[in-house]
């Protein structure tokens, strides 16, 4: 990997020792020199640019779970000579609330959700990234409800017109990397089941994916095989019927002792305008950040990791219908 340490055996050995080095050691001002001082970091509940604002963010996650750790479960990654590199990094990530903070005064409680981050680098510097974690995990683990959660944010923000307003288009700025990905088979096809599903054809479910398929959904949600898989895409999809789906990322890789794998980052954008997981319908126009990662085998796709932000979902509909 030409300008990268050579402490690194390979890309997806420089992401997961980094991100150790950062949570797990306790190394946040290596973030001085791991992500460039300008970075555009976004996630469901906003945007944050510069890395300065990624420590002081870090240091809050850590004073409030203390005890944190982030075990890397895999990094499906692509690289051109044009764009650079970009990983998707999925993370198992746990912790105890014994500090207050983000939510809110400590419960003692812990909690272990999934987490995917999609970070561009270039020369061993992170310069740009997309991140999302289980935060309605978070909120049901520490005996919370994410709708009420939304509302509590909303009104401890200063209202819907003066809260953090979630991530969507209007507020994106533009970051170093370009790149879509790449054109391996195993993208492309976890990207046509994804746009089948969105095309509201779920037989696809049956027709791609292994019966005994493993499914990760948000909010801590486990399902396994067709029916509940097809529960929630379609309740998902349900609520935002006329939604525009896009493919924003794509890639597709088969490596030495994996099993092909596909991380593809997408989005919905358009209106709540149907009955689904998010309840009665509301006009609200939403913008919805995903990431879907799969794991393929002799039967179709077996396993399957997709994360929204539930939280981020409520405070858009909550900031415009007045409800908090």
């Amino acid at each position: 990997m030409t300008g990268y340490s050579n402490r690194w055996k390979d890309f997806p050995d420089y992401i997961l020792g980094i991100t150790r080095e950062i949570w797990e050691e306790r190394g946040l001002a290596t973030l001085n020199h791991y992500y460039a001082p300008d970075i555009p970091m976004r996630f469901p509940e906003g945007i944050s640019i510069g890395n300065q604002r990624t420590i002081n963010g870090t240091l809050a996650t850590l004073a409030e779970f203390p005890d944190r750790e982030l075990t890397g479960e895999d990094v499906i990654w692509s690289e051109s000579e044009e764009h650079g590199f970009l990983s998707s990094h999925r993370l198992l990530t746990m912790g105890t609330h014994t500090g207050g903070g983000y939510f809110g005064p400590p419960t003692g409680r812990r909690f272990r959700i999934r987490a995917i981050a999609d970070c561009a680098a270039r020369g061993d510097v992170i310069n740009d990234e997309w991140l999302i974690r289980d935060t309605a995990g978070i909120v049901k683990q520490l005996g919370m409800d994410p709708q009420q959660f939304a509302r509590d944010l909303i009104a401890r923000e200063g209202g819907p017109d003066q809260c953090v307003k979630p991530f969507c288009p209007a507020i994106d700025v533009g970051g170093p990397y370009k790149g879509r990905g790449n054109d391996n088979e195993w993208g492309q096809r976890m990207a046509d089941i994804l746009t089948r599903m969105m095309d509201k054809d779920f037989s696809v479910v049956r027709a791609e994916y292994d019966r005994a398929v493993q499914t990760e959904h948000p909010a801590s949600t486990t399902v396994h095989s067709w029916a509940d898989t097809e529960k929630e895409w379609m309740g998902l999809r349900s609520s935002f019927p006329n939604a525009t789906f896009s493919i924003d990322h794509q890639i597709g890789r088969e490596d030495p002792m994996l099993s092909p794998r596909a991380a593809i980052r997408w989005s919905l954008h358009g209106k709540h305008d149907g009955w689904g997981m998010f309840g009665q319908p509301t006009g609200a126009e939403v913008y919805i950040m995903g990431f879907t990662h799969a794991e393929f085998g002799p039967y179709g796709l077996r396993r399957e990791w997709t994360l929204f932000d539930h939280v981020s979902i409520w405070k858009q509909i909550f900031m415009q219908t007045g409800e908090v």
